[in-house]
Parts: C-alpha cells; structure tokens; sequence
C-alpha cells in the first residue's frame, strides 16, 4: 500500500470515527437530551441549555421527537417545514415507528 493510500484510509476512518461518535449523543431539544438535561444540576447547564429546555422540554408538544410533537408537525402543511425539521422528523419519528414495529 502506497504512502497516498494509507493516509487516504486514516482520515477515512478519523471521519467515520467523529461521525459515528457525534451520532451517539442527543440533539438539544430530544427526548433523550431533556432526560440527561433532568439529571445535571442547573449550575452546571450552558445559558444555551436552559433556553433550550425551556423551549422544548417543559411542554411535551414542543419536545423533539415526542409524539405529541410527531403529531403536530404531521398536521403542519410539509411547505411550512423547515430543513431542520425535516431531519428530526425522518430521524425521530420515522425511524421511531420503524423501530417500534410501526406502532
């Protein structure tokens, strides 16, 4: 294997690597991420995180990836989506019904 080829294959799996570690962590604003955000004492939040709670953790509709907030952006006209919701919906309750057997 030429010098090209090993270099080529390390960043390769660097990359992979990151992007399956920052896989694994929740988005702000989750189910899962308003869980953790419950177990970490409030002195120790980011300012970001405690808007980002208030936001989507103390009223379920507005959690990331709750079914109340599956459901409300199911009624929302598609036009109306943003980018970002597009990719919690495909992620959080797609791939949520999918994993749940389609429950």
């Amino acid at each position: 294997m030429t010098t090209d080829n090993k270099r080529a294959t390390r960043l390769v799996l660097l990359v992979s690597a990151v992007l399956l570690l920052s896989g694994c962590t929740d988005k702000p604003g989750s189910e899962g991420w308003c869980q953790t955000q419950k177990e970490i004492p409030k002195s120790d939040w980011a300012g970001e995180d405690a808007k980002t709670y208030a936001k989507h953790c103390l009223i379920d509709s507005t959690t990331i990836g709750s079914d109340a907030w599956c459901e409300d952006l199911d009624e929302t006209p598609k036009n109306k989506w943003t980018t970002e919701e597009v990719a919690q919906y495909g992620q959080y309750c797609v791939v949520k019904k999918v994993g749940d057997g389609g429950q």
